[in-house]
């Protein structure tokens, strides 16, 4: 979308990240030092780590849940002293956002904590997924969850919706994402729906989902 969009009307678009608790903005990619997909660089006087777990701090290229630092993070929640406390820890806020940050200090957003399947151990991100299936020409929407599985825990699933007048079967949607990522990550179960659940701002609302038994 992003480059049809700068092909079709010659005008960048410089993408940005940040949340209503950091007042909203944190990140920004700058005119002239941009990358495609990327939240661009943390605002002057902004700091951003991403962190594991236990607080360590992860190396460039390996996925972590982003914290934030400085003047534009808020106060606390109203009247939500145990919100607060879970949300910011020694100064820094953690936002429940997963990302990853390259060799030049640039940060790409992967997928929500609370979104992340694990399969056999290893971490599937959805939204990694769900990018490869919308390369897809006849696909219009997809919502790419963790259904519970016997033996691996979880099991990657994709609820999708075709275009108007497009046609495609769950097996090829299925297998046009197995060429594409590694051999763990692609959706065994793809079923195709009318509609996906949505809330009032139109985001796909994953845990309404109901997938066909495996």
């Amino acid at each position: 979308m992003l480059k049809g969009f700068q092909n079709t009307f010659g005008a960048p678009i410089l993408e940005g990240y940040g949340l209503s608790e950091t007042s909203p903005t944190a990140t920004f990619n700058r005119p002239g030092r941009t990358k495609a997909g990327s939240i661009g660089l943390p605002l002057d006087g902004v700091d951003l780590r991403l962190v594991n777990p236990d607080g360590t701090e992860t190396p460039p290229g390996e996925a972590g849940e982003i914290a934030i630092r400085g003047h534009n993070v808020m106060k606390g929640y109203w009247k939500r002293p145990d919100a607060t406390e879970a949300a910011i820890v020694d100064g820094w806020i953690h936002t429940g956002d997963m990302a990853i940050r390259d060799d030049d200090g640039f940060y790409f957003i992967v997928d929500r904590k609370k979104d992340i399947i694990i399969r056999g151990g290893y971490n599937v991100y959805p939204r990694e997924i769900e990018e490869v299936l919308y390369e897809h020409p006849a696909l219009l929407e997809a919502a790419v969850i963790g259904v519970p599985h016997a033996t691996h825990g979880e099991e990657v699933a994709a609820a999708v919706v075709l275009r108007s007048g497009a046609s495609a079967t769950a097996a090829e949607l299925r297998d046009f994402v197995k060429t594409r990522v590694a051999a763990y990550k692609y959706p065994r179960l793809v079923w195709l729906a009318d509609t996906l659940p949505k809330g009032p701002t139109g985001k796909i609302l994953k845990r309404e989902i109901q997938p066909p038994s495996i």
